[in-house]
């Protein structure tokens, strides 16, 4: 009988320590949870957030953009194009790739931006890069794309631009100055905000 006694004497504080190890794995795991959350968010959030420190904090702002000359993707006749051609003209150039999705899904934008403003003294540029000629010209005639696009085959316009992924749009005053870069997929509102400074 005694050793019963001793027996279920000792039960409590088991089913107290179990319990307590319950409510510490349960905290823990709604921590964990939270900071995963938490993460998800932050994850989330930077393309958003971008539109505002993209070209803030852009080594290329201010400076004077690059100089190319690289041959135009939409020529038949083997014709090289550089950026000194527009001297004294606002410039919108966009970076893109055939197969980039983004690159799909911004140009119908990109194409009615252009038709906008095309007589109001901003050139839109179109530098395909990675990319074959062959498939440049399919993606052009797909997306309906009128803008002079150029082909960058070695890199080296993508490199000095600092051009990382695609697509990218650069604004470059008439000046020649470089104004913004928006580097990610370009929205409606930064595109709009953007022109307008090149025309103000």
């Amino acid at each position: 009988m005694a050793g019963i006694g001793k027996a279920l004497a000792s039960n409590p504080p088991r089913k107290r320590s179990r319990k307590r190890s319950v409510l510490i794995f349960t905290v823990v795991s709604l921590l964990n949870v939270g900071l995963l959350a938490l993460l998800w968010t932050q994850l989330l959030t930077p393309a958003q957030q971008s539109s505002s420190q993209t070209s803030a904090s852009d080594p290329l702002i201010g400076q004077v953009a690059p100089n190319f000359t690289l041959p135009v993707l939409n020529s038949t006749q083997g014709q090289n194009l550089s950026l000194t051609n527009f001297t004294g003209h606002a410039v919108v150039i966009n970076f893109w790739s055939s197969t980039c999705q983004p690159c799909q899904d911004e140009m119908p934008l990109l194409e009615t931006q252009w038709e906008r403003v095309q007589h109001q003294g901003v050139t839109f540029l179109g530098i395909d890069v990675e990319d074959t000629t062959s498939n440049g010209l399919a993606f052009m005639k797909q997306y309906g794309a009128t803008y002079t696009s150029v082909i960058d085959n070695g890199g080296s316009t993508l490199v000095s631009y600092g051009v990382t992924y695609t697509p990218e749009t650069i604004f470059i005053n008439a000046s020649g100055k470089v104004i913004a870069a928006v580097r990610m997929e370009i929205t409606s509102q930064q595109l709009q905000d953007n022109l307008q400074k090149l025309m103000s």
